[in-house]
């Protein structure tokens, strides 16, 4: 079953780092203040076998929009990602999970955690 919503572990891998380099500054201009999470997405990830949590990192894709890459831990606290071929969409168990949207501009105005 292709499951929806996945990345390369080489595009979370550039995403992250590109968080990391610019993270200093990144803030002081951009109004990024939460992700919204499609329930595939966690539905999918918390399926799979060994699955204990989850891990989300933070990224910024090349069009320098903010990603939250939510991957499955196992039992022993370990990201379950094949490193083998980063290039490659993971076999079963080796996800990364990713079309979290930032608001802005998927937003509740009205809530207060966004005031």
């Amino acid at each position: 079953m292709k499951k929806k919503n996945t990345i390369t572990l080489q595009t979370a891998k550039k995403w992250a780092k590109k968080w990391r380099k610019e993270e200093g500054t990144y803030n002081e201009h951009q109004r990024c203040r939460a992700f919204n999470i499609p329930k595939i997405d966690l539905q999918e990830v918390l399926a799979e076998e060994g699955v204990e949590s989850i891990r989300a990192y933070l990224g910024v894709n090349d069009d320098n929009v903010e990603k939250l890459m939510i991957v499955g831990v196992d039992k022993n606290n370990k990201d379950m990602i094949s490193t083998i071929k980063p290039n490659e969409l993971g076999a079963p168990g080796d996800d990364i999970y990713d079309m979290t949207k930032p608001c802005p501009d998927i937003c509740d105005p009205g809530s207060p955690l966004n005031s």
